[in-house]
């Protein structure tokens, strides 16, 4: 039943609501300048039969970044108890529309979960279009999920740094103008301003209708052309911590993306390393 595009639509999903293989998870995360309880939303109302895919208890807590992929055994263990396993199709959404559900889309991609796909528009057009939201916090029953990681969706430093001399793959920075352009302090202590040498930068709002959903093809196309970003080619995006770096990676694969990754330490590692190049401007 797996779509051929990474969205789905709310007139999908509602018709798909009960289908036996389908799971859906509301994967909301925010800022906390946004001063937003994703999870007591979540507890208020989701989508129907939604599990609540936390992404930071779904981090590695050990290594000092944020939100970085955890090890295998702690997803698989995690995704079994939020009864998302092997055979699902697993359809994530978040509270905005499109902003934290990329990040678990390529998550459990990157764990070997290939069935995953976006909500476009999330719970705002969900609930803009008066559709059905639940209450009661469901107890899924438990599903085997077999990890596979799959390397080549993700990015770490060494390889960025590599990166700079082979030019390889494309480098697409998903932060605000003035972050990337080094004219705002970064919110982190201790990380320098500036962006990757030889990164192009893709803000994620501009990737983003006002209404939370995802632009058509055609606009996305002539945006990414614009930077003279080709899609065809190899490509890896990166961003503040991994979080909208899967927006713009979304994007990529909506238009048809085959080698795309994410580099996971993003901008928290790269600018709080001294023995990491930086540009400004």
């Amino acid at each position: 039943m797996t779509p051929d595009s990474p969205l789905v639509s709310t007139e999908w999903l509602a018709e798909h609501l009960d289908a036996p293989d389908v799971r859906i998870a509301d994967a909301s995360w925010y800022l906390p300048q946004a001063e937003r309880d994703a999870k007591a939303e979540y507890r208020s109302a989701h989508i129907p039969r939604a599990v609540f895919f936390d992404i930071d208890e779904l981090s590695d807590e050990k290594c000092g970044l944020p939100h970085m992929l955890p090890p295998a055994a702690k997803f698989a263990s995690r995704m079994r108890r939020l009864g998302l396993g092997d055979g699902n199709l697993i359809v994530v959404y978040d509270g905005v529309g499109i902003y934290s559900s990329p990040r678990a889309w390529w998550m459990l991609r990157a764990m070997g979960h290939e069935d995953a796909v976006v909500l476009d528009g999330g719970l705002p057009k969900w609930r803009r279009e008066g559709r059905p939201l639940e209450y009661l916090i469901p107890n899924p029953y438990r599903r085997h999920f077999t990890p596979r990681p799959n390397h080549a969706l993700v990015r770490n430093f060494e390889q960025m740094l590599a990166n700079l001399k082979s030019r390889n793959e494309q480098v697409i920075d998903a932060r605000g103008g003035p972050r990337f352009r080094g004219e705002e302090e970064e919110p982190r202590p201790g990380v320098e301003r500036g962006h990757i040498p030889g990164s192009k930068n893709v803000p994620y709002l501009e990737i983003v209708e006002e209404d939370g959903s995802l632009k058509s093809s055609e606009a996305l196309a002539r945006i990414f052309r614009l930077r003279d970003i080709d899609w065809r080619k190899p490509v890896v995006t990166t961003c503040g911590s991994g979080i909208t770096a899967a927006i713009d990676l979304l994007a990529l694969t909506v238009l048809g993306a085959k080698n795309g990754g994410l580099y996971d330490g993003s901008w928290a590692e790269w600018g709080g390393r001294a023995d990491a190049p930086k540009e400004r401007a």
